[in-house]
């Protein structure tokens, strides 16, 4: 009787207690569910991701204290007095309980280095350069809102079947990017059902490209030059997750951006219903905003501004003239290569177009700062202020979606960069010695090919 009741207790257990939290890799990528109240979730994610997390953040720490000349306790310091006094409950909860699975897995980390790291690029880009002002301290060049990202998003008469089709790559130093390969299939106990990319640690994506069970799907470019910051606002992670997790149209995705909006991570949002087969542009400025949208057409970003005002008010140095630059040279190959595939845009034409090399100033195949898949390490020129001549940064990795991928929840991703060379970190440091401060973060970057990542229902 007793080894009945035993085995009665575990077939109960089975059915009542939540499956335990999954992690598999595939082609470079880490796909990872997190299922539960924020707090179990956020356990899980310490737990599950302990190794990838002290590793992702010794590489931003270098990145950013090398670029800002602000030290960890700064960004430490920050995080616990400008940004955690504007998160809400829950996602204290789930920042709290990945400090605790860290622990658990015998972390040194603690809380203010993981609310530091879900901030670090509204504080590094956004929160310095306001702070130097305010104190009249010089801010270094490299302490700017960086060209970050190449993405479009289609509908109508511009797609092949007449339905919405988006992609993304993201655009970071190669010493962070290699490390951007997350997918998180998240479950929580309130609001949707969500995968996106994301960054060992973080809540949200970061570089955002998500679907919720609404059928929602939200990607983003940063506005390049952009110059803003309220610390009295909600912080920028904190809004963009909770976009994803509870909107369930456009306009309910773009309120949550803009309530209490604090200019950090400015960004230009493109978004999907796949319910109605809408798309929008939400422009997201500190003091101006503008949403566009259609149900036939597309939206694309390469990090130029739309609105003259934000461009006149909000931004510097950015000339919208100069079609030598990386934002205005990608706009206008975006422009291009979406009306010459006019009707015919699908899930591997998106994947391709992450792949264009095309440089349309010089009008020749040569992967730079200037071609939607971005390649800076292989550019003499550089990009702008962001990054000098070959500086190790540009598009880490793709994500693409159609459809029948959304309604699905389900996202094609590629790691590495789909055009060029591999990236070898030994030869380019050995070729451009001056970038050695990156050496213990630098790592080799293969290009992988595009695969499909479902969520877990």
């Amino acid at each position: 009787m007793k080894a009945i009741r035993a085995i009665l207790v575990l077939a109960i257990s089975a059915v009542l207690l939540p499956a335990a939290p999954a992690r598999s890799e595939k082609k470079g990528w880490i796909q990872v569910q997190l299922t539960g109240t924020p707090r179990e979730m956020g356990r899980q994610h310490g737990r599950i991701l302990s190794a990838e997390i002290a590793d992702g953040l010794k590489a931003i720490q270098t990145i950013i204290v090398h670029d800002t000349k602000r030290d960890w306790n700064f960004y430490r310091d920050a995080g616990k007095n400008i940004l955690w006094p504007k998160v809400e409950t829950q996602y204290r909860e789930e920042l709290e309980g990945i400090a605790e699975g860290l622990k658990e897995k015998g972390s040194k980390l603690d809380l203010w280095d993981v609310v530091a790291l879900n901030g670090w690029m509204e504080l590094a880009w956004y929160y310095v350069p306001a702070y130097n002002k305010k104190h009249g301290v010089p801010n270094p060049p490299a302490a700017v809102a960086p060209e970050h990202c190449s993405a479009f998003i289609a509908t109508g008469k511009y797609t092949k079947n007449g339905k919405i089709v988006i992609a993304h790559n993201a655009w970071v130093d190669y010493a962070i990017g290699e490390r951007w390969n997350i997918i998180f299939d998240i479950q929580p106990k309130d609001g949707m059902h969500m995968i996106m990319d994301g960054y060992p640690g973080l809540i949200h994506s970061g570089d955002d490209f998500g679907i919720n069970t609404s059928g929602i799907v939200i990607s983003e470019t940063t506005i390049s030059g952009f110059q803003g910051f309220d610390e009295k606002g909600i912080p920028e992670f904190v809004r963009a997750r909770k976009a994803l997790q509870y909107g369930k149209s456009i306009d309910e995705v773009a309120a949550i951006f803009k309530d209490g909006n604090n200019g950090g991570y400015a960004n230009t949002w493109l978004i999907g219903d796949n319910k109605t087969n809408e798309i929008a542009r939400l422009e997201l400025g500190l003091k101006n905003v503008t949403l566009e949208r259609t149900r036939d057409g597309y939206y694309a970003g390469s990090n130029f501004p739309n609105n003259p005002k934000l461009l006149a008010e909000e931004t510097v140095d950015f000339n919208p003239n100069d079609l030598s630059n990386s934002a205005m040279a990608r706009k206008v190959r975006w422009e291009a290569i979406l009306e010459e595939n006019k009707g015919t845009i699908d899930i591997k034409l998106a994947q391709r177009f992450m792949a264009d090399g095309k440089d349309s100033f010089d009008k020749k195949d040569a992967p730079s700062e200037r071609s939607l898949c971005g390649r800076i390490d292989l550019s003499a020129r550089g990009s702008a202020g962001w990054q000098p001549p070959f500086g190790p940064a540009g598009a880490v990795q793709n994500k693409a979606a159609d459809a029948s991928m959304i309604d699905r929840m389900a996202l094609s991703a590629a790691y590495g960069p789909q055009c060029g060379p591999d990236f070898k970190a030994a030869d380019f440091l050995k070729a451009h010695p001056e970038f050695n401060y990156q050496k213990d973060v630098l790592k080799d970057m293969p290009s992988q090919p595009w695969a499909e990542f479902k969520s877990i229902r």
